[in-house]
C-alpha cells in the first residue's frame, strides 16, 4: 500500500477494510509494537499509524471507558446543590446494606482527604459507627490526627454507637489520637447545660471544633416517629411540637428547618454540640443518609449548605434532584 503526497502532506491510498482489521488487531488485541506491525505487513510505521486511525474512524475499533454507573447522577447532585462531591451507592431493601455501602464509600473518601495534622469532628450514629468498623477490617495510612465528638452522647444508645467510642476506634485504626466529650447531647436541664459549658473538658473540645478541618455527621428526621433515639428523648407529644416548630430535620442534635436555618425548640437551650455555622465553613462537611422519610432533612441541609459532601443511595439521590 503506498502514500501519496497532496499539498505537502501525506494522505492514505484507499485500502480494504481486511487490512484495517489486520491491523487494529495485531494492535489491539495482540500488543504488538507499531513498528512490528509496519515490519509484517510490509509498510512504514506512520502508514500504521494510519490504518488504526481509519480503523477507529471507521467504527471497527470501539473503546469503551468503563465508568461508575452513578456518575451522571452524582454530578447531577454536584450541580444542583453546589456540592463539592457526591457519592452514590446501590439502592436495596436491607438498609443494613445500604449503611454498610455508603460507609464504605466514606471510607474510601476519608483515605484520599486525610493527612497529618489534621482535626476530624465526628457525630454519632449507625452509619458512621459501620464506617469504623471497616476501617478495622482494611489497612488505614497511619496519620498524626485528632479524631474529636461534635456533639454529647444520647445516654439511650448502645456504647458502640456512642460519639466516644466512634471517635476512639476511628483513631486507633490511622493511630491517630482520640478526644472524649462527658456530656449528652442534650441535657436534663438548661441549668446542666450551663454548668457544663463551663467545664475544662468542654472548653477544651469546643476549642478542637474551631479548628476542624473535617466532619463527618448523619442527617436525621427527627419528626419521624419511627426515629426510635428521638422518640426516647420525647415521647410522641415531644415529637408532635417539634413538628410545629418547622422542623425537618437535625445534625448534631441541632434541629433545622427546610431552608438549613437552626429552630428554636425546647431543648435548644440544652444542646450540647457543634454550631451550624460552623460545619458550613468547613474544608469537608460529610453528610451520610439514605430512605425516602430521610428527603426533607436531606434537603434542608443541602439548601443551608450544611454540608458539602453528600454520601446517599440511588433511590433517595432519584428522589432529591425530582423535588
Amino acid at each position: 500500500m503506498k502514500n501519496e503526497k497532496r499539498g505537502g502532506e501525506i494522505t492514505m491510498v484507499p485500502v480494504e477494510k481486511r487490512i484495517l482489521i489486520k491491523a487494529a488487531s495485531m494492535y489491539y488485541l495482540d500488543h504488538m509494537k507499531q513498528s512490528e506491525i509496519a515490519r509484517r505487513m510490509g509498510v512504514d510505521r506512520t502508514t500504521v499509524s494510519k490504518y488504526l486511525k481509519k480503523a477507529m474512524n471507521n467504527g471497527i475499533v470501539k473503546i469503551e471507558v468503563e465508568s461508575d454507573s452513578y456518575e451522571e447522577i452524582e454530578a447531577a447532585l454536584e450541580r444542583r446543590f453546589g456540592l463539592r462531591e457526591a457519592y452514590v451507592v446501590p439502592k436495596s431493601y436491607d438498609m443494613l446494606a445500604i449503611k454498610q455501602s455508603m460507609a464504605q464509600a466514606g471510607l474510601n473518601l476519608l483515605r484520599r482527604i486525610m493527612a497529618d495534622g489534621q482535626i476530624i469532628g465526628m457525630a454519632w450514629g449507625s452509619t458512621i459507627q459501620e464506617l469504623t468498623k471497616r476501617a478495622h477490617r482494611e489497612k488505614m495510612p497511619q496519620l498524626d490526627i485528632d479524631f474529636v465528638p461534635i456533639d454529647g452522647g444520647p445516654e439511650s444508645i448502645d456504647s458502640d454507637h456512642h460519639v466516644n467510642t466512634i471517635c476512639y476506634e476511628m483513631a486507633k485504626t490511622v493511630g491517630g489520637r482520640s478526644h472524649f466529650i462527658y456530656a449528652p447531647a442534650i441535657t436534663r436541664t438548661s441549668e446542666i447545660r450551663d454548668a457544663i459549658l463551663q467545664d475544662a473538658n468542654y472548653e477544651k473540645i469546643s476549642q478542637l471544633w474551631q479548628r476542624l478541618d473535617i466532619a463527618i455527621v448523619g442527617i436525621g428526621a427527627p419528626v419521624k416517629s419511627s426515629n426510635l433515639v428521638w422518640a426516647g428523648y420525647f415521647g410522641r407529644d415531644g415529637i408532635d411540637s417539634m413538628r410545629r416548630t418547622g422542623a425537618v430535620g437535625e445534625i448534631c442534635s441541632v434541629f433545622y428547618d427546610k431552608d438549613g436555618n437552626p429552630v428554636q425548640t425546647p431543648f435548644t437551650d440544652r444542646t450540647i454540640a457543634v454550631p451550624l455555622d460552623t460545619l458550613r465553613n468547613l474544608p469537608y462537611c460529610i453528610g451520610m443518609a439514605a430512605s425516602r422519610e430521610k428527603v426533607p432533612a436531606i434537603m434542608g441541609a443541602l439548601h443551608g449548605h450544611l454540608i458539602n459532601v453528600l454520601i446517599t443511595d440511588e433511590s433517595t439521590a432519584t428522589i432529591l434532584l425530582h423535588e
